[in-house]
């Protein structure tokens, strides 16, 4: 029997038995792992496609946000000497005060498409977005999709986030950059592969070129923690440690190479520092200068001055609680019974090496901006969206997964008790701002708490519904306060997210050097 093949040359055997390639090749991006259950991909896709809505949304009300980095950007789309040292004008007077890495994707993107007020803040969004799901990789990868997604939302949704990827200061790339770094790390204590290390050290470098040094300082207990628990020998660890540290050296100190061996009559003049110098706006202006105060060139005053007072509590005060600290108790709770919880596991155990790597990130750049006498604003928080949101993401899931141990069900409920009693107290910072939220939230919370607290004579569906409820009281805060951020435009050098609050802090600071 002859087939009659049709014009196309597939044959109907041929259509009914195989789909068509790019047919197959969505079909598998929307199926995703064989493996996973069929809500998992659809349900990560959403939370991307969510996040990139409520970043784009009434972008253009910015306009050019910090107009400092919109004119290098529009500089450098029109001379590539101007795009390479950072420059504030074509001719390439002089620098902006920070390393040009965040200005080129601005840059590139105006010469591509023109400048205006899209073509400067859609490559933050896209930042933010890509975030988020770099977050959910590393999170998902040893945990649960649920814990990916959860801590995709939760930094999704925190204020300061939703501000600074949706604007045109460093911020943006430095947290992206940070989160790869986490990331790399991670993969590399899966099997002590070099090469992991060594990409997490091009990330530093690469966030070096973008916030100069407070790209490092993470640095302390990511290399502690390879150093314990990476699985191979003492001598490989330290051997791979110091080849990602040269990786962090090349990476990152290229660009200043060239800058500094640069014949100084000919090139830009680095805008901040004193002497014309990189290494001396870097160690001093945006080093040290910023942890103790003593930045030549600046105006404000840091310890109890112009800088807001430093202390333990600067993350929790004011208007700087609001940008960032909702989940915060959480995340510190939820670190200490996950160590707990692991304590016996063994070295390379690598559920605990992440606990370790992402608490280590938070409480050391934590205590930096509790104490730094400098500049500080409250928009610079958004370097711990991404350590809140990972410790929210595999503690809560983690107590979760092992609720039918009364001990473990009762960090569950008291986890969500504190945060419900904080978003309350935020919340309320702001007296005419949604006053039945902070209400509804702290009831909500509380009664999560209470049901969960007895999780195991609850039903199943009894419990989904507490967790859910709970889930939805904890993020209906920061939710709210990221509405407002993305409803309102921002512009200048300091900005801060949501409504504006009874007691802020974080003062009055100059523009940028």
């Amino acid at each position: 029997m002859t087939t009659t093949v049709p014009p196309g040359g597939i044959t109907p055997a041929d259509a009914a038995g195989h789909a068509h390639p790019r047919a197959g090749r969505l079909a598998a991006l929307w199926r995703g792992r064989e493996a996973d259950a069929r809500w998992v991909r659809p349900a990560f896709l959403a939370l991307l496609a969510a996040t990139a809505l409520l970043y784009l949304w009434n972008l253009s009300a910015s306009g050019y946000a910090n107009s400092f980095y919109s004119a290098a950007a529009q500089a450098g789309s029109e001379s590539w000497k101007a795009f390479f040292f950072g420059a504030s004008d074509p001719a390439g007077s002089i620098t902006v005060d920070k390393p040009p890495a965040a200005l080129w994707p601005m840059a590139l993107s105006v010469r591509i498409f023109g400048l205006g007020s899209w073509q400067i803040l859609v490559p933050e969004v896209l930042m933010g977005v890509a975030t988020v799901a770099v977050l959910h990789a590393a999170v998902r990868r040893r945990f649960t999709p649920a814990a990916g997604l959860l801590a995709g939302a939760v930094l999704a949704l925190t204020p300061v986030a939703a501000l600074m990827f949706r604007f045109n200061n460093p911020d943006a790339l430095l947290a992206l950059l940070m989160t790869v770094t986490v990331y790399c790390v991670l993969r590399a204590l899966e099997d002590a592969r070099t090469t992991w290390l060594v990409w997490a050290g091009v990330a530093v470098g690469l966030a070096f070129l973008t916030k100069t040094l407070q790209a490092f300082l993470i640095l302390p207990p990511l290399a502690l923690v390879y150093a314990v628990c990476a699985p191979t020998t003492l001598r490989r660890r330290l051997g791979q440690l110091a080849l990602a540290g040269l990786a962090i050296v090349v990476s990152g100190g290229w660009w200043v190479a060239v800058v500094e061996l640069w014949p100084a009559s000919s090139r830009p003049y680095i805008g901040g520092s004193q002497a014309n110098s990189f290494l001396e706006l870097t160690f001093g202006y945006n080093g040290l200068g910023r942890i103790n105060g003593e930045e030549t060139g600046s105006v404000g005053g840091g310890g109890g001055g112009g800088w807001g007072e430093t202390g333990v509590d600067r993350l929790f005060a004011g208007n700087i609680g609001g940008q960032v600290s909702w989940l915060l108790p959480a995340a510190l709770l939820l670190l200490v019974a996950a160590l707990f919880l692991t304590g016996r596991a063994a070295r390379t155990d690598t559920a605990r090496a992440a606990f370790l790597v992402w608490g280590g990130s938070l409480l050391s750049t934590a205590v930096i901006f509790s104490f730094m006498a400098g500049i500080f604003h409250e928009y610079y928080t958004v370097a711990l969206a991404p350590y809140i949101a990972a410790l929210v993401g595999m503690g809560g899931t983690l107590l979760w997964e092992e609720r039918a141990k009364p001990l473990r069900s009762a960090l569950l409920a008291a986890t969500v008790a504190l945060s419900a009693w904080w978003s309350y107290v935020l919340l309320g910072r702001s007296a005419d701002y949604l006053p039945w939220l902070r209400t509804a939230v702290l009831i909500g919370g509380l009664v999560s708490a209470a049901v969960l607290l007895f999780v195991v004579r609850a039903g199943r569906r009894t419990a989904l519904a507490a967790a859910a409820l709970g889930v939805a009281a904890l993020l209906a805060g920061p939710a709210a306060y990221s509405l407002t951020t993305v409803g309102e435009g921002h512009a200048g050098s300091i900005v801060t997210a949501g409504p504006a609050v009874a007691g802020g802090r974080g003062g009055p600071g100059g523009g940028p050097g």
